[in-house]
């Protein structure tokens, strides 16, 4: 059985009193299942029957073959020796990493977990599991000494429901961490289950093909599981579904600088392949000056190719000279510069600026638009950008322009602002953000270093809200991204955020316009461009082009600009 994500009184009636119709008599989840939200309720929901049974739906030959090498090649890349398994359930992860010579400490909050893990050892291996009774939220007191990674695997985070608890959970697992330790912590893909339903491979994690694993109920704070077993018992978990950004947000919130997240053991995956788990690997590690390692890979990816000469060339000498993003354009023929420095006009009307304001520019390109602010306005701009050539173009120009005693340019991150809360009048941005592998977290940083009653205003080449993201997976590949933003994305998070008025003026046309100009030009100048730009750039960007013309005629895609008022 399916539930959507927003589940009416009735549909909650209805699997209540399913549920108490078919609880196993050794759960007690009381006269309403879904109202059971506690953190601490998992130690009675993993009962000895239960426990008995989890084998079954694990099965560990069949886990043992989907996940291959994966942890322990991750572990060993990071010259891993002593690793804490935090959720040791039935002692699956400990074998295999005592197997792999790992020095092992099994954690676990169920005693009955932890004891089937103790036999399991024994059965598999002949291991001698050190095993350890400890509540995440006060691990350091109960584990010795410190290691060189943490292991929290098996969907097990989502066992805590309150929030608090979850930061002090990661909170603990970062004092309990060596520095340079990491953290690898894996999770359900609730996204897919809360916006789409409930589907599953069952490849990877939950491999016995005699066993039903499927959510009875789901909404935005309960993910009720029903655990159905080849003799007819049943057995239920009550689940807290998280999201991956929002695990992502928190894991960085509490220290963990560099975080990467794999979708079934892929580093790429697709929206028309969602991944049935999502594992997170978080750094322990002070980075201070050395930026690009700090760097997210979906951001790290877009700052190697805008430092390749290949990309440099290419978008100062045809895509618009400094101004490089899509332009609005007045008729087909019309010059790429003109009609987009339009974009930077139109986008600054709406804005009032008054001068020694300050601006934040995400993703500023070569600068153009700071400099047309700064000269027009009066404002001093901050250009945020992550290519150091681009940045040093950027410099070069504000010096010959004599504008760059108001305009500072920073090699740097935007999911990562190294600036104060509330230090910025404006945040601008133009078709940067698309770039993020976390926009969820690009906006809330956004959010967090604009002032009160400042304004942003910013354009991004998006999903349409009706798309077949099948469709844009050449675009995709081409980005290394697994999804684009889409209007009622960034109407949904800015208003989540406390956004007083969030407008998106609609000129999603000028998306096919402006691609399908820059490919007219690139193939009007290919001879010229020979010399600067190689034939296989050449080639791939002119395929691109293609792609991003056709999407935007397919209605797949969306552009405009969006004006917010904090």
């Amino acid at each position: 059985m399916q539930e959507s994500a927003a589940g009416t009184t009735d549909a909650q009636a209805e699997v209540a009193e399913k549920s108490r119709a078919d609880a196993h008599p050794d759960q007690a989840f009381g006269s309403d299942p879904l109202a059971v939200r506690e953190s601490d309720h998992y130690a009675e929901e993993y009962n000895e029957g239960f426990v008995d049974k989890w084998d079954e739906l694990i099965d560990w030959k069949g886990r043992y073959e989907s996940e291959g090498s994966f942890f322990v090649d991750l572990l060993r890349k990071h010259g891993v020796e002593s690793v804490l398994d935090a959720a040791t359930g039935t002692g699956f992860h400990s074998v295999r990493m005592l197997e792999a010579g790992f020095d092992t400490t099994s954690v676990d909050g169920a005693a009955e977990m932890l004891a089937k893990a103790f036999e399991n050892g024994k059965e598999y291996g002949d291991y001698v599991l050190k095993v350890v009774h400890s509540d995440w939220r006060w691990l350091s007191k109960d584990v010795q000494g410190k290691y060189d990674a943490i292991v929290c695997l098996g969907n097990s985070f989502t066992h805590l429901f309150d929030e608090n608890d979850r930061r002090k959970a990661l909170a603990e697992f970062y004092a309990v961490l060596k520095h340079d330790g990491i953290l690898i912590i894996d999770q359900r893909n609730y996204d897919s289950i809360l916006d789409d339903g409930f589907s599953s491979k069952h490849t990877y994690y939950y491999c016995g093909d005699q066993v039903s694993a499927e959510p009875e109920y789901v909404d935005d704070g309960l993910a009720r599981f029903r655990y159905e077993f080849p003799d007819g018992s049943l057995y239920h978990l009550n689940m807290f579904p998280l999201r991956k950004n929002y695990l992502r947000r928190l894991l960085r919130e509490v220290g963990f600088q560099k975080v990467d997240t794999y979708g079934d053991f892929q580093e790429a995956y697709g929206n028309d392949n969602a991944p049935d788990f999502f594992v997170h690997v978080a750094t322990k590690e002070y980075l201070e000056s050395a930026l690009a390692e700090n760097y997210s890979t979906a951001v790290n990816t877009a700052r190697e190719y805008y430092n390749s000469e290949d990309a440099d060339n290419f978008y100062y000498n045809v895509w618009g000279g400094t101004d490089i993003h899509v332009g609005l354009y007045q008729s087909d023929n019309e010059e790429i510069a003109a009609a987009s420095r339009r974009t930077v006009e139109q986008m600054a009307e709406k804005l009032e600026l008054k001068k020694g304001q300050k601006v934040l520019d995400l993703g500023a390109g070569y600068g153009g638009a700071a400099r047309y602010l700064a000269e027009t306005y009066g404002v001093h701009v901050t250009c945020l950008n992550l290519s150091e050539v681009e940045n040093d173009r950027n410099r070069q120009f504000n010096k010959e322009a004599g504008l760059a005693e108001l305009i500072d340019v920073v090699d740097g991150d935007f999911e990562n602002l190294a600036f104060n809360d509330n230090e910025f009048d404006v945040i601008w941005s133009q078709d940067a953000i698309l770039h993020s592998g976390d926009r969820v977290r690009v906006v809330e940083e956004a959010v967090r270093v604009l002032k009160p009653n400042g304004q942003m205003v910013f354009t991004d080449p998006m999903a349409s809200d009706n798309c077949d993201t099948s469709s844009l997976q050449p675009i995709l590949d081409r980005l290394h991204l697994d999804s684009l933003g889409s209007p009622g994305f960034y109407k949904k998070e800015l208003t989540r955020l406390g956004m007083k008025a969030v407008e998106f003026e609609d000129h999603t046309h000028q998306l096919s316009n402006h691609y399908g100009r820059v490919l007219a030009e690139l193939e009007k100048r290919e001879s010229e461009l020979a010399g600067t730009i190689s034939q296989d750039y050449r080639d791939r960007m002119k395929l691109g082009l293609k792609n991003w013309v056709a999407g935007g005629k397919s209605g797949n895609l969306a552009w405009g600009i969006f004006h917010v008022t904090a």
